[in-house]
Formats: C-alpha cells, structure tokens, sequence
C-alpha cells in the first residue's frame, strides 16, 4: 500500500508539474505574438520569375517592394541587392539605407523613401536590374535589414562598406528571391 501511495502522488506531482509548464508557454491574451519581417512584392512571387519590366531586357526599372513587420526598436531600413550565380562571383545590382522604418512599400520605379544609395557593382548609384550574360537562370536576392540606427555613409559606399556598417546594427532581417533567365 505504502508503494501505491508513493506512486500516486509522483503522478500527481509530474501532472502538476506539466499543467505548469504549458500553462507558461502559453501566451497570455495581453501578449502580442510577434510576426516575423516580411518583404514581398507585387511583380513577382517569392523564388518565382521577374517580369523582363524591371530587367536590362524590359525598362531597367526596380519592382514595387511590400515591407511588413519591421520590429518597434527599428530605426532605419537597409536594402541590398544581389546576383550570387554571377559568372565572376556575387554582382551587387542595389544597395540603399536609411530607409525610414515606417515605409511600407518601394514603389516600382523609385528611390526607397527617404534613403541614401550606393555604388552597384556598374559603379552607379541606384538600381540596375538583372541581367544574366549567360543563358542560364540567376537568383536575385533582395535583402532587407532592420537596423537599430541611422547609417553614417555617402553615396559612393560599396556593398562591403555597407555590408560592414550593418554588422552591429541589425536586430532583423528578411529577404525576397526573384529568378531571371534571358
């Protein structure tokens, strides 16, 4: 009897014990649920094809950009863009910061708001589209930071210069993958 008892209340302690447990994992009604940064956009899908629109093929034009869920502690944006299947290595095709962290859409053909751009990699300031010399498909990265400040860099800054400038600062981060074949 006396080991029945022992067990009986073991099974009670360990039942107590994960009615606990999931009772603290469980977000309570005034917590909100935090949704992770998004960038999207209204040309193309997500790993899915850009319309030769905003290609060296089409108007050389960059594509309306969607921002969701930038967190609280955000003080700008930063945007890079780049070709990782480049026949030379990586080819920067956008890079802009200090976007404010408000901004919700980049519209098609447009500066981000309030932003500075670099160098890409044609050694212009602003967007380049892609433009594939091989006949082979080439992902496009659009990579979007939350930064916890303003960046302190001219319009001549490289993607390594910006690179570096977001190393410390980022507290989030999204991306979007368009794809491009000639």
């Amino acid at each position: 009897m006396k080991r029945g008892a022992i067990i009986t209340v073991a099974a009670i302690v360990i039942i107590v014990f994960l009615i606990g447990a999931f009772t603290a994992l469980r977000p309570t009604s005034n917590e909100k649920l935090k949704s992770p940064m998004l960038l999207t956009s209204s040309a193309f899908n997500h790993n899915e094809k850009i319309p030769s629109k905003f290609t060296c093929d089409g108007g050389n034009i960059n594509p309306e950009l969607l921002i969701q869920n930038v967190p609280e502690e955000a003080k700008s944006l930063a945007l890079i863009m780049d070709d990782p299947d480049a026949p030379r290595g990586i080819f920067t095709h956008w890079l802009a910061w200090n976007i404010n962290p408000r901004t919700t859409v980049i519209k098609q053909e447009s500066k981000p708001p309030g932003s500075t751009e670099g160098l890409n990699d044609r050694g212009i300031g602003g967007y380049t589209g892609p433009c594939p010399p091989d006949k082979k498909p080439h992902r496009y990265f659009f990579k979007l930071y939350a930064l916890d400040t303003a960046l302190e860099l001219g319009e001549q800054a490289t993607k390594a210069e910006l690179e570096a400038a977001i190393a410390d600062h980022a507290v989030d981060k999204t991306e979007l993958v368009g794809i491009y074949e000639r």
